[in-house]
């Protein structure tokens, strides 16, 4: 049974769970220059500390460990620690010419948590999954980052094309299960690399893998950082045919909610959500406690609203294993009739 098909047959079945945090995670080991740069790095030309995704070369065993803490915590899927990992987003670093490689050890990270927790728990695979994370790129298609010169776009589609290209190719070499494009507030980005994907699978002449899109509501207005209102971008990406769409990033969970009602009412194929830890504080740190986070999803679980949950920034396995814990008390949300037809 390929990955769509055991993936839709458990979203009929349960709500699925999805990690949370990487980067409140690598936080708590208090890395250092040298704990990034490792031996191979070691004389590289720039500062790379905060370069987190480099951590997959560097510091394997690290990135491993917080992939098992989710996965003990009752993730049923896995993000690879790829969200910069594309050569527009590694030129801060000047580390564009590793940025294929990152995403082939990113994915083969997560797939040696998931082996290795299964045989820990003598458990069977089948229901934990490889999600490669393509994040949303630090230029935008959409904006300009002039604002004397409206005009004036710092990339093209093609140049955020190839990029994407780039990473996909990567994470499907790891073997990766799905392909998870995320954290959208430039739709254009999106769908350049949802034309990416599709380009990718079509040169290779492989079977498409599933993909999840998860957009970003930026704040009260309601609408994507580009100005998209919630139902634009579900139009603007459902031509990809996810296998899921939702909302991530940005709000807590309360600010989230009415989003994910009008999400799980208008969306035909499954519905995703995974907020932060509620809205940070002054220090840009976030307090909310697991059990607060998991009592609002469980509000919309119990609505009817979704079919995957998790946990963004801020968010914690304590976190992941409190909505883990409640969502076994929910039904997943029924696709809509247009949809199973």
């Amino acid at each position: 049974m390929n990955a769509d098909t055991q993936l839709r047959k458990l979203l009929n079945e349960r709500i699925l769970i999805i990690d949370g945090a990487m980067g409140t995670m690598i936080q708590r080991h208090s890395l250092q220059e040298a704990d990034y740069r490792g031996e191979r790095f070691k004389d590289w030309h720039t500062d790379v500390k905060g370069n987190n995704d480099l951590l997959c070369l560097t510091q394997p065993e690290i990135i491993k460990g917080i992939h098992k803490q989710y996965l003990r915590a009752g993730a049923n899927i896995l993000e690879t620690n790829t969200f910069n990992s594309q050569v527009i987003s590694m030129a801060d670093y000047d580390m564009q010419s590793l940025a294929y490689e990152i995403n082939v050890a990113a994915a083969r990270v997560a797939r040696e948590a998931i082996n290795e927790f299964l045989a820990e728990q003598n458990l069977q695979p089948g229901d934990r999954f490889v999600a490669g994370a393509i994040g949303p790129m630090n230029k935008t298609l959409s904006l300009s980052p002039d604002v004397n010169n409206p005009g004036y776009r710092a990339v093209t589609f093609d140049e955020v094309a190839d990029a994407y290209y780039d990473q996909i190719k990567g994470l499907v070499q790891g073997g990766v299960d799905i392909l998870l494009v995320e954290t959208i507030f430039d739709t254009l980005n999106a769908k350049a690399a949802i034309y990416a994907i599709n380009k990718f699978f079509r040169d290779t002449k492989q079977a498409p893998l599933p993909i999840m899109i998860s957009g970003t509501i930026t704040d009260a207005s309601g609408r994507t950082l580009s100005g998209q209102t919630l139902e634009a971008f579900y139009i603007s990406v459902m031509h990809a045919n996810p296998i899921s769409i939702g909302l991530n990033c940005a709000l807590g969970a309360e600010q989230m909610r009415p989003h994910i009602e009008e999400l799980s009412q208008i969306a035909a194929c499954y519905v995703s959500a995974y907020p932060n830890a509620g809205l940070p504080n002054a220090m840009g740190e976030y307090d909310e406690n697991p059990e607060h986070t998991a009592s609002v999803i469980a509000e919309w679980a119990k609505e009817g609203w979704v079919n995957l949950v998790g946990g963004c920034c801020g968010t914690t396995p304590d976190h992941i294993a409190a909505i883990a814990r409640a969502m076994k008390n929910y039904a997943p949300r029924e696709l809509p009739e247009m949809a199973t037809a």
